[in-house]
């Protein structure tokens, strides 16, 4: 079985998306930049290796993704599709009709529980990816969390988005690169 893992962008003052997030700016104000380093480092400049290498390993470990309904309705215009190549559960207390996508299906279930159980079913082996601040708060307090990747980017958003949850973490990874910090942690248990 694969991991439960939140896999994040951050910035130093610990904000994962700007203040403001809604439709028209799915990061919020200045959010985007915390997704530089994956596609393009600063000024347009191609990615580093590490951060590339970084990014092909997500893309490989996704086995299923969970997110909470926000992410959702703010993320799927923008991705078009679903925003990895696997499974996504939706975690709402406003089920609809799954929606049917190149790349996945979006099915939306009404608790956390639920989710969990049939994105560990769809993953097998892979990992389970965690989207959205409020939903990896409520696993971080559930302990239903294995791990926690923060790629941390030497930005300061001033407000924004963050995740609240209690947890120990144990370091288990670090790699630097020109454009950001890549911490991986253990959730203590």
């Amino acid at each position: 079985m694969g991991k439960v893992l939140l896999d994040v962008s951050m910035s130093l003052d610990g904000c994962v998306a700007g203040p403001d997030v809604g439709e028209d700016a799915p990061m919020g104000t200045g959010g985007e930049r915390l997704h530089d380093w994956m596609f393009n480092g600063p000024s347009r400049s191609p990615a580093s290796d590490v951060d590339a290498q970084m990014v092909r390993a997500l893309n490989a470990s996704a086995g299923a993704v969970m997110m909470g309904r926000r992410t959702f309705d703010v993320g799927v215009g923008p991705w078009g599709d679903t925003p990895f190549r696997a499974p996504c559960f939706v975690v709402t207390h406003r089920p609809m009709g799954d929606i049917v996508k190149a790349g996945g299906t979006f099915a939306f279930v009404p608790g956390i529980g639920d989710a969990l159980e049939r994105a560990r079913d769809a993953a097998g082996a892979r990992d389970i990816l965690v989207m959205g601040a409020d939903l990896a708060g409520r696993l971080l307090d559930a302990r239903l969390l294995d791990e926690v990747h923060v790629h941390l980017v030497p930005v300061l958003l001033g407000d924004g988005v963050r995740i609240s949850g209690l947890a120990e973490l144990e370091r288990i990874g670090l790699a630097l690169s020109p454009y950001v910090t890549h911490l991986h942690y253990r959730v203590a248990r």
